[in-house]
C-alpha cells in the first residue's frame, strides 16, 4: 500500500495506529507495505538469528538482537519507522518500550521477489542516510548477498551462499553461508 495522503506526511502517530494485521513501514512520510514473509525467508532469519545471537552470547557482548517486527525509528522527525529483517543495536541508550529510537549498528534485510528495489535502493540510501555501519542484503533466488561496511566504502562486496562472510562491526565472527538451511 503506497500512501494515499495528499500531503504524504504520515507520521509515527499513524504508524503505531495502523491495524494489528497489517505490516507497513513509513519512509519519508509514506506507507509502504511489506509482504508476509515465505518459509525460506523465515529459515534464513532463523539461522542469521542464531548464529548472531550466539557469538554475542559467548563473547559476552552488550549489543542486543531483533528480528522483525520491530520498529526502528531511523530519525527524529518522526517520519520514518522500518521494521529491519534483523536489527542489531550496540548502543542500550537508543532501546525504547517501542523499539529503536536511531540507527542500529548491523541491518540484515531478506530479499523478497516484491520487495527488492525497496531492500536495494530505498531502504539502502535510507540506512546510509541514517547512520547505520554494516548493512546485509540477502538474496535466495540470486543466493547472494551484498554486504555493505559504511565506515570503509560506499560499494558493496558481493559473496555467493557458499561463502564466509566477516561480520565487519565484530573482530572475531564469520558467518558460513553454506550452512544456510536451504
Amino acid at each position: 500500500m503506497e500512501s494515499a495522503k495528499i500531503d504524504n506526511s504520515f507520521t509515527e502517530k499513524d504508524y503505531y495506529t495502523l491495524p494489528d494485521d497489517m505490516r507497513a513501514e513509513l519512509i519519508d512520510g509514506k506507507f509502504y507495505d511489506m509482504a508476509s514473509p515465505n518459509r525460506i525467508h523465515q529459515e534464513i532469519i532463523s539461522f542469521f538469528i542464531k548464529k548472531i545471537g550466539n557469538y554475542i552470547d559467548s563473547e559476552k557482548g552488550s549489543c542486543k538482537i531483533y528480528p522483525a517486527p520491530f520498529a526502528v525509528k531511523l530519525f527524529n522527525d518522526r517520519r520514518t519507522i522500518v521494521e529491519p529483517d534483523i536489527s542489531v543495536i550496540c548502543d542500550p541508550d537508543k532501546l525504547t518500550d517501542k523499539g529503536c529510537s536511531g540507527a542500529p549498528d548491523w541491518i540484515v534485510e531478506v530479499v523478497s521477489p516484491s520487495n527488492a528495489v525497496h531492500d536495494y535502493v530505498r531502504k539502502l540510501n535510507l540506512y546510509v542516510r541514517a547512520g547505520v555501519r554494516e548493512y546485509w542484503i540477502v538474496n535466495p533466488p540470486e543466493k547472494e548477498v551484498a554486504v555493505y561496511f559504511f565506515e570503509q566504502s560506499p560499494f558493496p562486496v558481493s559473496y555467493t551462499f557458499g561463502d564466509m562472510i566477516k561480520v565487519n562491526i565484530f573482530d572475531t565472527l564469520w558467518i558460513d553461508l553454506k550452512d544456510l538451511p536451504l
